[in-house]
This record gives structure tokens, C-alpha cells and sequence, in this order.
């Protein structure tokens, strides 16, 4: 069975890209730095959804791939259009952005990107505030009995995170 550590290090990869971001430095590069944090964001969340369904998770940064696996096989996650349209950017914004040296992200196109990956998330709950489903307190109960007695005193991004494991169950 999954944790919810590579969603809580997916928000913290999302947090440090949009804080880059919005340093607007004069610097190009910085840019690639925040696309790389994106992208990780992106990867962890579609990987954390795979562990949670018992799919081991492959080696792999390609996130048209790790879309299709989530789809293959029901992981509880919701794959936005935008996300599917620009899996193959975001892949090469994971290599890329560190090794090319030439290589720089389009401003306009990361400006779009942090909005529909935050998007993305919370569409799938990775965010601070209770999900909606979660705000039905007969859900919530039903996903605290779930938990072990000693993860029941969670904060609201937990039990978003737990929801997504045990949304099958509920």
C-alpha cells in the first residue's frame, strides 16, 4: 500500500516552482528551474496515484506514459485535458531544463502550465483546504475508519491524500 509522501513532495515541488516563478529574475534560465519543479510536481502525483492502486511504479519521467497507467489501471485520479494535451512538453521539460544548456522555457508557456497543473491538483485534491467530498462528514467518517488510530489526527491535506488511496473503499 502507498503513503502520502510523494504527494506531500509533489506540493512541495509545485510550492518551489511557483516561487521561482514568481522571483522574475533577469534571468532566463531561472525559468527552466521552475519547469523542472513542475513537471516533478506532475510525476509524483501520477506516480502516488499508481502506488495507491498497487501498480509498481516504473522508472520513469515520461508522463504521457504514467497517464496511460493511471488510466489503465483505475487509479483515482482525474487527468485533465490540458495535463494529457502537454504530457510530452512536460517530459522534456524533466531533462531538458537540467542538462541542455541551450534550452530555455518559454515564459508564456510556463505561465500556462503553473495554472493548469495547480489546476490539475486540486481538480485530484492535492491541496491545503478540504476536497469537496470530503466536506460530507458521513465521507470523512467513513475514511477515518480506514486509517490506522494512529493517522486519524491528520490535517485536511492528509486526508485529501488518504482519500485518493481509499476512495474505492468508500
Amino acid at each position: 500500500m502507498c503513503d502520502i509522501r510523494l504527494f506531500r513532495s509533489a506540493r512541495m515541488d509545485y510550492r518551489t516552482a511557483e516561487m521561482v516563478w514568481r522571483a522574475q529574475m533577469n534571468d532566463e534560465m531561472i525559468l527552466n528551474n521552475a519547469a523542472y519543479h513542475l513537471q516533478q510536481a506532475v510525476e509524483k502525483i501520477l506516480k502516488g496515484a499508481l502506488e495507491c492502486v498497487g501498480v509498481t511504479v516504473p522508472y520513469s519521467h515520461k508522463i504521457s506514459k504514467l497517464i496511460a497507467m493511471v488510466s489503465n489501471n483505475g487509479a483515482n485520479l482525474t487527468i485533465t485535458e490540458w495535463l494529457d494535451d502537454h504530457a510530452e512538453m512536460l517530459s522534456e521539460w524533466e531533462t531538458e531544463t537540467r542538462y541542455n544548456m541551450d534550452f530555455l522555457v518559454e515564459k508564456r508557456k510556463l505561465d500556462r502550465a503553473m495554472t493548469e497543473v495547480r489546476r490539475f491538483m486540486e481538480v485530484n485534491g492535492i491541496q491545503d483546504s478540504l476536497r469537496e467530498d470530503l466536506k460530507d462528514p458521513e465521507v470523512k467518517k467513513k475514511l477515518l475508519q480506514c486509517l490506522p488510530e494512529n493517522k486519524r489526527e491528520c490535517t485536511e491535506f492528509e486526508l485529501n491524500c488518504y482519500y485518493i488511496m481509499f476512495k474505492k473503499k468508500l
